[in-house]
């Protein structure tokens, strides 16, 4: 309600009475958006191997969270899949498990250069 009344204010996100460095909301946000980002592009994926919306939503949640059993198709196991979908939720269990930013970086070129 406070931004609708002072549209061009400037707030400060606090922690108690602190207000958080800049560095930190930056951190936050580049995680979330890589998160999303992972999520998005491998449901589409598995969505294009021939998997019905639901199911492929339940194994990425399952998957990528490391959640444990998933919905749909894949309610029971995953033998279900095509070999293509297997590839894809195996690669997210690895960003989910891993974090995503650590496998990120090794599709970076500045990383294979040093």
């Amino acid at each position: 309600l406070k931004r609708l009344v002072h549209p061009n204010a400037v707030y400060s996100i606090k922690l108690g009475n602190r207000a958080l460095p800049e560095r930190i909301l930056e951190a936050v946000w580049g995680f979330f958006s890589a998160y999303a980002l992972v999520f998005i592009v491998s449901m589409l994926a598995i969505i294009a191997t021939g998997v019905d919306d639901f199911s492929a939503f339940a194994s990425v949640v399952a998957t990528l969270n490391n959640l444990g059993p998933g919905l749909g198709v894949v309610a029971d196991n995953f033998t279900s899949m095509n070999p293509v979908a297997k590839w894809i939720l195996i690669a997210n269990m690895l960003f989910g498990r891993l974090e995503v930013f650590t496998l990120l970086v090794l599709f970076t070129p500045t990383f294979w250069r040093e």
